[in-house]
């Protein structure tokens, strides 16, 4: 594990997202070894899946504390995202802390976060989690509609082989269902992103229906659906894995993909209605607000 000095970490967007309400990402790792084989960073700094590309972020605490005093003293204060490029609980966080680290700036400032993992690790920082909660200061329009700290667990699929296939280097997904119903138990807002589904593999109806039911047997408070994109690198590697383990299914991807990254208007528009119906059947609600 290679350690590297940044000048920045906090990255500041331009609006709030629609989906995780952030305003602000952090990411306290460089690379991750989860090896994703549809992780969007594929191809940049942030998604190398090799031990040696993977880096720690030593100063990022202090960079951290230093940058959101500043959004703080300008009077901006929003959610922030903890690991939209890198899982920020990688085995190496069990040793360095730098997660955890920077958890304890978040919450001794009072911002909001939501925390984006795979990974059950998490479940270490449930302390930190509980103080953010109660420490945030939220935006004045959601206040009274989300609670300060949020924990969102990614799972693609609740096929543990095709799991291992796409997620090689993640915990399994009853694992990863095992971290949100522990999490809620502990009074936390936690909740489920099948982001992305796979087509032919967990896309369906029956597919679809069965994990956000199996979400709310974990006692998730959320459920995101979304697509699977292909963008650069990506299609050449979820490519040449359906080639090997999937090849009937190859066809379906290319023309679901035929006109770029993304796949086709419909198919996106049914995604949303299956996912929202299924949420209205099993009582969950779809999305944070």
């Amino acid at each position: 594990m290679m350690k590297v000095e940044v000048k920045s970490v906090l990255n500041r967007h331009r609006r709030r997202d629609d989906w995780f309400l952030d305003e602000y990402s952090v990411n306290p790792y460089y690379g991750c070894p989860f090896s994703c084989v549809y992780c969007y960073t594929r191809g940049t700094k942030y998604g190398s899946g090799r031990p040696g590309d993977v880096k720690a972020k030593a100063n990022a605490p202090e960079v951290l504390a230093r940058q959101l005093r500043a959004e703080s003293r300008a009077g901006r204060r929003g959610f922030i995202a903890l690991g939209t490029a890198t899982e920020p609980y990688m085995p190496a966080e069990a040793e360095l802390g730098l997660t955890r680290r920077c958890l304890q700036v978040i919450s001794s400032l009072r911002f909001p976060v939501h925390v984006l993992t795979k990974s059950d690790l998490v479940l270490r920082d449930a302390d930190l989690l509980r103080e953010a909660a109660e420490r945030a200061i939220l935006p004045p329009d959601l206040r009274g509609r989300v609670k300060g700290a949020i924990v969102t667990v990614s799972i693609s699929t609740l096929d543990p082989d095709a799991a291992r296939a796409f997620e090689p280097g993640a915990p399994p997904p009853e694992r990863r269902l095992e971290v949100v119903r522990r999490l809620s138990e502990e009074g936390l807002t936690a909740g489920v992103a099948f982001i992305p589904v796979l087509p032919g593999i967990s896309d369906g109806e029956e597919e679809i229906d069965r994990m956000i039911e199996a979400a709310v047997e974990a006692g998730a408070s959320h459920v995101f659906v979304g697509a699977l994109t292909v963008p650069g690198d990506v299609r050449a590697a979820v490519e040449g894995l359906l080639s090997q383990r999937y090849p009937e299914l190859l066809p379906i991807y290319r023309e679901l993909f035929s006109s770029g990254p993304y796949p086709t208007g419909g198919y996106q528009a049914r995604l949303d209605r299956v996912a929202r119906e299924a949420c209205r059947r099993h009582g969950v609600r779809y999305m944070l607000t």
